[in-house]
């Protein structure tokens, strides 16, 4: 296997579009080039950082050419975080450039003419929208810092006001911060695995105000515990629920799996339209209440539901996006392979009266089969998958279950155009492709995309 050349020549460059991690794409002498920070129609100088077999990789030294569409970022510490890509272009752009990214995956992974692609949906205020923070604490020269580590690196970058998360999360994490300096509680030190706060999660509710703290500790043990909890109540009345999550071993995943209830409730409520979710410290729940709506009105638009149809919420998670879709349907049936989230999901339907719905532990490929010897033949099917997409066993089993549509949920264009392409190619058709904004000033886009099966 070749290795990567290092390199530090420098070349004009003319950028001619996005990439998919929000990065200036260019060509340099036949080789596709990466420039993290440059705009289409630019020409920058770039200093080559890596050369790799098939493409380089470049670091924006200056723009000669300005775009319309570059502004001044609103963070002032937005190009050492690394956390947003795309501060630096307008909003209106933003959005435009996202479309893009999704028709580019499409154009590289399937072999669909006249994509039916609609403009990217976009936020009417797209800044302070993330209800959740998980922060880093560590210390320099006795100051503790809280933030995440710049990309690439293991460099500890302050995030003291973020402009993309709820300004009570801010608040909260700066005040929780100065707590456990002023009691002197340990930082963790991941070289050496010692001492004992690693991470503090705040998460916000829209909807009811109320604020969960999690401290997530190396250690059982949490010194100083009263006075931490004491100090939290008396300077942040908003916080109903302060939790320390436990977790013992030398990895970069945050949580552990004991969590304890220090003080407050176990759970904060957040609201999605009609419907309310009790949110424990581990349960997974969007990060953009406000633009969740808007995705899962599109999803439920694509489904096209008549009150009866029998539908199957796959990878339910929760079920949020079955209980969406709840009143459109005559009978809705999911699962997931995670038991506590299909006992949320049996949960969440109970509280809102939704007694046509059924949820079981597995996967969809083994309960499908299963369903329709039974005599139980959906007519659409909902799926939102990770990152990583579908299953192609799963996406097999959709064929076979043969309904009407499939609604396809997503958040990585690639994987999505990948597994599309599999399902045109076995009789399925693309009717349309719906970008939303659920990240502003990220190069993240969620797509819905609504496939129908092809009549014989």
């Amino acid at each position: 296997m070749m290795k990567q050349q290092q390199s530090k020549k420098t070349v004009l460059v003319t950028i001619k579009r996005l990439g998919i991690n929000g990065e200036g794409v260019g060509f340099y002498k036949k080789k596709i080039i990466f420039i993290p920070g440059a705009l289409p129609n630019e020409e920058v100088f770039v200093r080559i950082t890596k050369e790799h077999p098939k493409f380089l990789e470049g670091e924006l030294v200056r723009v000669k050419t300005k775009s319309n569409e570059r502004i001044k970022p609103a963070c002032a510490i937005y190009e050492k975080c690394g956390g947003c890509q795309l501060q630096h272009m307008t909003y209106a752009a933003q959005l435009k450039a996202k479309k893009d990214i999704v028709k580019q995956a499409f154009e590289r992974y399937t072999s669909i003419k006249n994509l039916p692609i609609h403009d990217t949906i976009g936020m009417d205020e797209p800044w302070n929208y993330r209800n959740k923070s998980q922060l880093q604490i560590g210390e320099k020269k006795g100051n503790y810092m809280a933030g995440l580590y710049a990309a690439k690196s293991h460099q500890l970058i302050e995030l003291t006001n973020c402009p993309v998360q709820h300004p009570d999360t801010n608040k909260v994490t700066e005040k929780v911060k100065r707590i456990l300096q002023q009691l002197r509680i340990p930082v963790y030190k991941e070289r050496t695995h010692s001492g004992i706060v690693r991470t503090v999660v705040v998460r916000t509710s829209f909807y009811t105000k109320e604020v969960q703290v999690v401290i997530v500790t190396a250690t059982k043990i949490l010194p100083k515990k009263e006075q931490i909890i004491t100090e939290i109540t008396r300077q942040l009345p908003n916080v109903t629920s302060i939790v320390q999550n436990i977790n013992t071993e030398k990895t970069s995943v945050i949580f552990g799996n004991e969590t304890i209830v220090l003080a407050g409730n176990e759970t904060i409520t957040e609201k999605l339209g009609s419907f309310s979710f009790d949110l424990s410290a581990r349960a997974f729940f969007q990060l953009n209440p406000v633009q969740t709506v808007t995705l899962y009105n599109e999803a439920k638009k694509a489904a096209q539901l008549t009150g009866n149809e029998k539908v199957v919420d796959a990878y339910c998670g929760v079920g949020t996006i079955g209980l969406w879709l709840a009143d459109g349907a005559k009978e809705v049936r999911g699962m997931d392979v995670i038991k506590e989230s299909v006992m949320d999901a049996q949960e969440n339907m109970k509280k809102h009266g939704v007694a046509h719905a059924t949820y079981v532990v597995g996967k969809a490929e083994t309960w499908l089969p299963k369903w329709k010897k039974e005599g139980f033949d959906p007519d659409v099917i909902v799926v939102d998958p990770p990152r990583t997409g579908c299953d192609k066993t799963f996406l097999q089993t959709v064929i076979d279950m043969n309904p009407k549509r499939f609604v396809y949920v997503s958040c990585n264009p690639s994987t999505l155009a990948k597994d599309v392409d599999y399902l045109v190619e076995r009789g399925f058709e693309l009717k349309s492709v719906q970008p939303v904004d659920m990240f502003p000033q990220t190069a993240h886009c969620e797509v819905v995309c609504l496939l129908q099966r092809l009549q014989d």
